[in-house]
């Protein structure tokens, strides 16, 4: 099977335009697959599972405080980043797999592959790229936050006072009761101030 240039009508074998990749031809015209790759994007209801670039790591801890599923590119393995010119089909590959929504700062990423779920962030501040990523994507705020570490992405573990009186101090030990913890890093979480502010900051995303 060949894939034909728009342009000239050149034929390409189609095993070079694997994971949706484009090439240039002689002419000029970029030569791709004419569908797109992946799953669509999700309904408004769903619960969209992301693959975000390393430029955006704040971008997807506030996701992961709002309780989704996002995956830090910069969590790839130490074969992956030594082979520097393979990055974006590591990326592409993995979010294809896992059938995750690639969030990037690089505009030419979609022309370049050609996937269906990637969303181009162009605001700069993390605040202002979370905010343009609920409004596209429509996604709820505080329906599971603060259910998923920050840090490792992990699903955290509802945990009794008595599991955590080792990491915990004192005063909050007798001021809360409720405690989550990471199976991955044994990070704890409770309800204190610092994150009775950052949920008044998700409630101003829902009046958006």
């Amino acid at each position: 099977m060949a894939i034909r240039c728009p342009g000239c009508g050149r034929e390409y074998d189609v095993t070079l335009f694997q994971f949706g990749r484009t090439l240039h031809c002689t002419c000029g015209e970029r030569v791709g697959l004419q569908k797109r790759l992946g799953p669509e994007l999700p309904e408004a209801d769903a619960r969209p599972r992301f693959l975000v670039d390393e430029m955006l790591e704040h971008l997807a801890r506030w996701l992961r405080v709002m309780g989704y599923d996002a995956a830090g590119a910069g969590e790839r393995s130490a074969r992956e980043r030594s082979a520097g010119e393979r990055t974006d089909e590591a990326l592409v590959r993995r979010a294809l797999a896992e059938r995750r929504i690639l969030v990037t700062r690089d505009r030419n990423l979609p022309e370049e592959w050609r996937l269906r779920n990637v969303v181009v962030v162009d605001e700069d501040r993390p605040w202002d790229q979370l905010q343009a990523l609920v409004r596209r994507l429509e996604l709820d705020p505080e329906a599971r936050a603060f259910t998923r570490c920050s840090r490792c992405n992990e699903p955290l573990d509802d945990v009794s006072p008595a599991q955590v009186r080792e990491a915990v101090p004192p005063a909050v030990l007798q001021r809360e009761e409720r405690f989550r913890r990471c199976p991955a890093c044994g990070r704890v979480y409770w309800e204190g101030g610092h994150t009775r502010r950052m949920r008044e900051r998700l409630r101003s995303l829902e009046g958006r």
